[in-house]
């Protein structure tokens, strides 16, 4: 099959679909493997490595969809790139189409098969989707303390405190794999930390992060305290392949401290804070209430040489199983199908949408 992998034109977005490496692994199995020149430049990885590893470098974006017939990319179809897709193309990469109601019915229009990274499904969890959640959760503490900086209009607040001078708190919204990370990352560097989840044994694994984390069942009372004195709120509901519910309304926002910030993962999903609306690096943060809120869709996308390699590690497995002619009979990849000639076929989707 060939197999062919642009180059991401969202603003900023640095990743790589497959690093030379796993080119390498397809190019071995008897694939041809296309890539658009300069596609890993940003991740670190010139035309030549990719070269060597057998791949072909295609000129331009145009020329690659023209050859491809499965295109793996990172981040959604931009809308200079849907007139290139066609309906005989398979795409494999995040969708996150429950919260991008025009970009789903431009791909039902196109009739292409459509594999979302976000909702393969295997042994209970996401494993395409784990990589990025585990660095957008470490990202989330590391750019919630830096815009807690004064000159960024924060609290100036060091988050982990020290002698003499008070921990700062912070509030997580959900105890998955991004939750998860950022209340790690935040325990690490001293802060109070309050974490939320319905699952208790995510709850424990939240409080044996140390003796600076409380775990807590998500009673609405208990939320908005929490989110209320945070100096920090991170959110990281999720609700697989389905848009994320708003926990935290507008009226907790405006009661939360000035220069406080709240940084919402859960936007690709729609954000689980009402004031949430999508950002990108290139004007990534916003104000309202006096309340900092950093919302951007591609986070990983600020660390792509890290990224690309863990992403290229999880889809590999996958990929190999989408190129076997019964791919469809795979249920983490069935699991995974968004659309399919002209039809939604995942269930969050035609719940949010219709059939």
């Amino acid at each position: 099959m060939r197999i062919g992998i642009p180059k991401e034109i969202k603003p900023l977005e640095g990743r790589v679909g497959l690093v030379p490496a796993a080119c390498s692994e397809l190019v071995a199995r008897g694939h041809q493997v296309l890539v658009e020149g300069g596609a890993g430049l940003k991740s670190g990885y010139g035309d030549e490595e990719f070269r060597a590893a057998g791949a072909r470098i295609v000129d331009d974006a145009a020329g690659l969809y023209g050859e491809a017939e499965l295109v793996v990319k990172v981040k959604e179809p931009q809308p200079a790139e849907l007139p290139l897709l066609r309906r005989d193309h398979r795409l494999f990469c995040y969708l996150h189409l429950a919260a991008e109601r025009e970009l789903a019915e431009a791909l039902l229009g196109i009739g292409l098969t459509a594999v979302a990274f976000e909702t393969v499904e295997e042994g209970g969890g996401l494993p395409l989707l784990a990589p990025m959640s585990d660095i957008a959760g470490r990202l989330s503490v590391q750019i919630g303390t830096h815009l807690l900086h004064q000159p960024q209009g924060g609290r100036g607040i060091l988050l982990g405190g020290l002698p003499a001078a008070e921990r700062g708190n912070v509030a997580v919204l959900g105890a998955g794999v991004a939750g998860g990370a950022a209340a790690a990352m935040a325990a690490a560097i001293g802060a109070n930390v309050t974490v939320f989840d319905r699952v208790r044994s995510k709850l424990e694994q939240m409080r044996a992060l140390g003796p600076n984390v409380t775990a807590l069942y998500p009673y609405p009372d208990e939320v908005e305290r929490a989110v209320e004195n945070a100096d920090l709120l991170v959110g990281a509901v999720l609700l697989p392949g389905r848009r994320a519910p708003s926990v935290v309304s507008a009226a907790q926002v405006a009661r939360m401290n000035e220069g406080a910030v709240v940084v919402d993962i859960s936007v690709d999903q729609g954000g689980c804070v009402e004031t949430t609306r999508p950002t990108n690096y290139a004007d990534p943060t916003y104000k309202v209430g006096g309340v900092t809120h950093f919302a951007v869709t591609n986070m990983p996308g600020a660390v792509p040489r890290s990224a690309s390699q863990a992403l290229s590690a999880s889809i590999i497995p996958y990929l190999l199983r989408l190129l076997a002619p019964e791919w469809r009979a795979d249920p983490a990849l069935a699991a995974g199908i968004n659309v399919a000639d002209g039809a939604f076929v995942h269930p969050a989707l035609v719940a949010e949408f219709g059939g």
